[in-house]
């Protein structure tokens, strides 16, 4: 990886909904010069600092960038996730006292976590799929990173499709639920987006980075200021993220390759996100597909056909 200095580390932050793409465009970016996928970094307190993937070298890895950050056992467990970065925290008011005391902290240890990461992998970009819009909010107040926000957003019909008991061997949610919870995340993370400097944003479908993920890709890596090249889209290293989608243990390389099956459409999902579509059509900056190509997230031809979920991108 790319040499890195005691500049800020930037960090971009990938937000949106579960089962939206964030692990595949993360794996992606993160075999680019000088970007290192961390993962869902949220669960490194709940974690404890322990990676899930990546073998020993991941394990080595995570275990010296633990030891650069100074008193984080006093947030270890699944308070911060519970009460900072998780959007149903806003339901409970009588959790917001924790929340403040919890804040300085939780903002101390992430700032630290940052910047040990950068030193420890030598790279200037790092990539955060923890999804979570609340998160996004507490980021953007740290002083020693420079946060870059990408809002990556997949067709409803797609998220809701992948939470059916048919098609997912996780835990199901029904359509209604689905559609609730990404009303209340799409909420806040246009919160978080539009109070974000312009010029460190971005608005990405899934779809586009499916039809298009060079151009996409070369969108992303010139808007956050990094010269590296465009990767081998046939053999992409997954690395050592902290914790993802299951695939990441499945499979050390996946590769970028033909479209896959429509999802299922629902009346239902069309009239709730109907409002999204609208306001999304004019959210800027966007990162958009420059050409429509077909392209989409199968494992390596070397891998079991199920290295990847057909129903849940993630």
């Amino acid at each position: 990886m790319a040499e890195t200095s005691d500049e800020k580390p930037k960090v971009i932050y990938v937000m949106g909904a579960h089962r939206s793409g964030s692990t595949v465009l993360g794996v992606t970016l993160g075999n680019c010069d000088g970007v290192f996928f961390a993962g869902e970094l949220h669960s490194w307190l709940t974690r404890r600092g322990i990676a899930s993937f990546g073998g020993a070298q991941g394990v080595q890895l995570w275990q010296a960038i633990a030891d650069e950050v100074p008193g984080a056992d006093e947030l270890f467990g699944h308070e911060t996730q519970l009460y900072l970065d998780r959007s149903s925290v806003i339901y409970r008011i009588h959790k917001w006292p924790a929340r403040r005391h919890l804040r300085a902290p939780y903002r101390r240890i992430y700032e630290d976590l940052y910047r040990a990461i950068a030193r420890q992998t030598r790279s200037s970009h790092i990539v955060d799929t923890s999804h979570y819009p609340l998160r996004a909010i507490e980021l953007q107040a740290l002083t020693g990173i420079d946060l870059y926000l990408l809002f990556l957003v997949r067709d409803p019909q797609g998220v809701v499709d992948s939470f059916d008991a048919r098609h997912t061997d996780s835990p199901s949610k029904s359509a209604f639920t689905t559609n609730a919870q990404l009303w209340v995340t799409h909420l806040l993370s246009l919160l978080a987006f539009l109070r974000h400097p312009p010029e460190r944003r971005m608005f990405v479908r899934h779809e586009d980075f499916l039809a298009d993920p060079e151009g996409v890709l070369a969108q992303i890596l010139q808007r956050t200021g990094s010269s590296s090249a465009i990767p081998d889209l046939t053999a992409l290293s997954t690395g050592s993220p902290l914790q993802g989608n299951r695939f990441l243990k499945r499979s050390d390389a996946i590769a970028l390759k033909g479209p896959g099956s429509p999802q299922r459409s629902s009346l239902l999902t069309k009239v709730l996100q109907f409002p999204f579509k609208l306001v999304f059509s004019r959210l800027q900056p966007a990162v958009g597909a420059r050409a429509r190509g077909g392209s989409a997230v199968e494992p390596d031809a070397d891998r079991p056909a199920d290295s990847l979920p057909s129903h849940g991108p993630s």
